[in-house]
C-alpha cells in the first residue's frame, strides 16, 4: 500500500468480474495486512473522494454491517497491465 496524502490510503482489493463486464470488490487489505470480506455492494457512481481528494468510481461498500467506500481511481494511460488502482479514504481519529 502507498499513501499519497494522510487521507488516501491505496489498498490491495481482490474483485469478480459479472457477465456484464462490471467489476465488484469483494476484499480489502489494509495497510497493516488485516483482509477484510466486503458484504455486499450497493451503489457504483463516479464522485469525488471528498476526504482524500481526486476522484473516481466510488463504490458504496458494506463490511460487517458498516457502510464505507472504497474508490477505483482509473490509469489515464490505456494500455499496459494497470488499470488503476483502489484507495479508501482514512477515518480521522
Amino acid at each position: 500500500m502507498i499513501p499519497t496524502s494522510n487521507n488516501k490510503v491505496y489498498v490491495a482489493v481482490k474483485a469478480d468480474f459479472t457477465e456484464d463486464g462490471t467489476m465488484l470488490p469483494r476484499t480489502i487489505t489494509w495497510e497493516d495486512g488485516r483482509t477484510y470480506l466486503i458484504d455486499r455492494v450497493t451503489d457504483i457512481r463516479q464522485a469525488a473522494a471528498m476526504k482524500a481528494g481526486g476522484q473516481g468510481d466510488r463504490y458504496t461498500i458494506f463490511i460487517n454491517g458498516h457502510q464505507s467506500y472504497v474508490f477505483f481511481e482509473r490509469n489515464a494511460n490505456l494500455t499496459g497491465n494497470n488499470i488503476g488502482r483502489w484507495f479508501v479514504e482514512r477515518k480521522a481519529v
